[in-house]
């Protein structure tokens, strides 16, 4: 199977092509093993509180997760998060904050947002319906995202454009839809009716994917659009090969 000539390759997938090893994290709650990308980690405070880290760099012992909101907080309280994290920090001596599912909620929403307000003052963000079009049309666009309260006329037709430009038509593939409406997209962009979006640079692309689709995972927004962006991420890479990201899951050893 070809790739498509507008498909981007998501980082994990150029780091698997080049043979680089990607980082995995074994789950306090499930148990199951995956890239630590996909992953969240919770970090142990110096004054002995849980707190998130979705950008995994706090520093001393941490520990990850890879369930979303729902069943974060069923197993908290049922006691199976605490002793996950006992196991995985090798002490019990911690306190986990009751609001922990909201404080992990807030922080992958912010990264996410950061993360597209970033990639627009970089100039590989665009927004309005008529330049997304003919961006799209030109096969310029490597993600198509869209407000959760933008209209379903104005989704479909960039949808419908996108996919002429990446020589896709009849796959049904669409843009994703952001968990904030217009309001708070235009207000963290800086930017006026911020409805429709679209990505013009393929590692751009893969770091917004990598924000979204953790935030969309744990919040359990649109299960659908979380999946469509788990395939685009390792669409090319399925051309004939594994993904790293799609490696059996196996134990490993060092911070979990």
């Amino acid at each position: 199977m070809r790739t498509p000539r507008n498909d981007q390759l998501s980082e994990t997938g150029r780091a698997g092509k080049r043979g680089k090893h990607v980082p995995e994290r074994r789950c306090v709650v499930t148990g199951e093993v995956a890239p630590a990308h996909r992953l969240v980690r919770l970090a142990l405070g110096p004054d002995g509180t849980i707190a998130p880290d979705v950008h995994a760099k706090a520093p001393g012992r941490g520990a990850w997760i890879g369930v979303d909101r729902a069943a974060l907080e069923a197993a908290q309280a049922k006691g199976k998060l605490k002793g996950g994290l006992a196991r995985a920090l090798h002490t019990g001596d911690f306190s986990i904050p009751d609001d922990l599912g909201a404080r992990i909620e807030a922080q992958l929403a912010r990264a996410t947002l950061d993360r597209l307000g970033l990639e627009s003052r970089s100039g590989t963000l665009i927004s309005g319906n008529e330049k997304i079009e003919q961006a799209a049309r030109r096969g310029q666009v490597r993600l198509l995202l869209h407000a959760a309260d933008a209209g379903e006329d104005g989704r479909k037709k960039l949808a419908q454009a996108w996919r002429v430009g990446e020589d896709d038509e009849g796959s049904g593939r669409e843009g994703l839809t952001l968990p904030v409406d217009r309001g708070t997209l235009s207000m963290a962009l800086g930017r006026e009716n911020a409805v429709h979006l679209g990505v013009t640079d393929a590692r751009a692309a893969d770091r917004v994917l990598a924000h979204l689709s953790r935030w969309q995972f744990f919040t359990g927004w649109s299960r659908d659009a979380a999946s469509r962006a788990s395939d685009m991420i390792s669409r090319a890479a399925g051309n004939g090969a594994a993904s790293a990201d799609s490696a059996e899951l196996r134990p490993i050893s060092g911070d979990i």
